[in-house]
């Protein structure tokens, strides 16, 4: 019999963990057995000591009144004990029986064997029940006091006072008074104590609880969306609730998908881009190779080494870029100073061009100074910056219609830099691209080829050297672009 083995029960515990692990790191589990139990410990430890205070003053203020009462009495009795007139065992026996307050307060009178013989209830309390309120009194000779249950398990409190010692037959009073009154009122305020407590962290944890959801939620979407950011999903996007710092952390988690969504966006086109630009010269190279390798005459072969020669120089100069992007991104692009005539290098440059533009119907207007200042600079690097803001030149000012034409300028700007200019007057590039021309993978114009990276090499380059690289242009009218670079005696030659 086949048996089926299910995971489900194995795993659920394990899920259960982990939401348990989990809520226990959250903010809410951590402000409650942090800052609530805090709190809670504080007004314990404030409602104890008041309730310990409460306790205290009733039962002191109810040991404060039976002593002062049993005072009272036995100074009156003392008194009748000098007076030969009066007889003391019946004014003993009369004040216990007519006693006042004999409805909450027992009055006792206790011999000189240390027995109550007279009690303002009519009854007699157990002997065997200890009295060490009395022992207290004799032995001090001042009240005694004592606190404790009665043979009924009732909560009583006694004061005794010694009389006179020239009285033989009586030794002390006695006053025993039940506390359950007394109990009951701090009762009372113990449960007055402890409503208020209630009362007042009621409203802390409703505010607490609020207050802490306001950060959860915002922070629960903020990691909802970063979850589905590195997902690669740019199109979430977190909403605006507050102004506080979560809402200038939202807006800008949200800037930051946008500027991703728009960095995937310019790699998805690069790589279209550059697998376009590489697989154009490898067909014509494959193409023209087929034809060579199928024996045609010999002005077809020397055409196509020349176009196989053509289309190579151009995937070794993309691959180049690729390359010299690449250890710019990771921080291994140097650069090899020497100083050196940039005149040279910019003539080098347009020479290389000349027959091409010759080809695509440009004309180039070179100005020629007759000589510049010296300056310390990677020569390949800054003719590659030339070729490279040439071939563009070239490339986006090319028409069938019309000629077209590109002025070249070399000129000494100020004491400290140089200007090199590079003009078209090409189709131009749209006002809203010119900002993100030189970012890399961005390209205005997608009809013609490039890999988008150029500008963007070219800019870093002129950028190490402590020049800059700036790029003015109107659509339909043309591009300007100009390069500034420090000379020889600018100070900034420690490249």
């Amino acid at each position: 019999m086949d048996r089926k083995i299910s995971f489900k029960p194995l795993l659920q515990p394990q899920k259960n963990h982990e939401k348990k692990r989990l809520a226990k790191n959250s903010i809410v589990y951590r402000w409650v057995f942090n800052n609530l139990a805090v709190l809670i410990l504080v007004l314990f430890v404030i409602a104890t000591i008041m309730i310990y205070a409460i306790q205290n003053y009733y039962y002191n203020a109810s040991r404060q009144y039976l002593s002062n009462k049993v005072q009272t009495m036995t100074g009156v009795l003392n008194r009748y004990s000098t007076d030969t007139s009066r007889n003391f065992s019946a004014e003993v026996r009369n004040m216990v029986e007519t006693f006042t307050d004999k409805d909450k307060i027992e009055l006792m009178a206790i011999n000189s064997k240390g027995k109550v013989v007279l009690t303002s209830s009519g009854f007699s309390p157990d002997d065997s029940i200890s009295m060490n309120d009395y022992d207290e009194a004799i032995a001090s000779g001042s009240t005694g006091y004592w606190f404790g249950r009665s043979e009924n398990n009732e909560k009583i409190m006694a004061v005794s006072c010694p009389l006179s010692a020239n009285n033989a037959n009586y030794s002390a009073l006695r006053m025993v008074v039940s506390i359950s009154e007394v109990d009951s009122r701090i009762t009372s305020f113990t449960l007055l104590i402890i409503a208020f407590c209630i009362l007042s962290i009621l409203p802390l944890v409703f505010s607490g609880v609020y207050f802490v959801g306001s950060i959860v939620r915002p922070v629960q979407k903020i990691s909802g969306a970063t979850k589905k950011f590195a997902m690669g999903n740019f199109t979430e996007r977190i909403p605006i609730e507050t102004n506080d710092e979560l809402g200038q952390l939202c807006i800008s988690i949200n800037d930051m998908a946008d500027e991703l969504s728009t960095a995937e966006a310019m790699k998805n086109e690069f790589i279209s881009s550059v697998s376009h630009e590489l697989r154009t010269p490898l067909t014509a190279i494959k193409g023209w190779a087929e034809t060579i390798n199928a024996g045609n005459d010999e002005e077809t072969t020397r055409k196509g080494i020349r176009v196989i020669v053509s289309e190579t120089e151009r995937l070794s100069q993309m691959v180049e870029e690729l390359l010299d992007f690449s250890r710019i991104q990771n921080g291994k692009f140097t650069l090899q100073i020497s100083k050196i005539d940039i005149l040279a290098e910019l003539e080098d440059a347009i020479l290389i061009y000349t027959e091409k533009a010759r080809h695509d119907n440009t004309h180039i207007s070179y100005n020629s100074p007759e000589m510049l200042p010296f300056i310390y600079a990677d020569k390949n690097r800054i003719r590659q910056v030339f070729i490279n803001i040439i071939d563009n030149a070239i490339k986006y000012s090319s028409s069938p219609d019309h000629e077209s034409f590109i002025e070249i300028n070399a000129s000494k700007l100020d004491e400290d830099h140089l200007s090199i200019t590079i003009k078209d007057n090409g189709c131009g590039i749209p006002a809203a691209d010119l900002p993100k021309i030189k970012t890399k993978f961005y390209k205005a114009n997608h009809t013609k080829r490039g890999s988008g990276i150029g500008l963007a090499v070219a800019d870093e380059i002129i950028t190490m050297h402590h020049g800059s690289l700036n790029i003015t242009s109107e659509e339909h009218v043309g591009t300007t672009v100009q390069i500034i670079l420090p000379t020889e005696d600018s100070g900034l030659n420690d490249l």
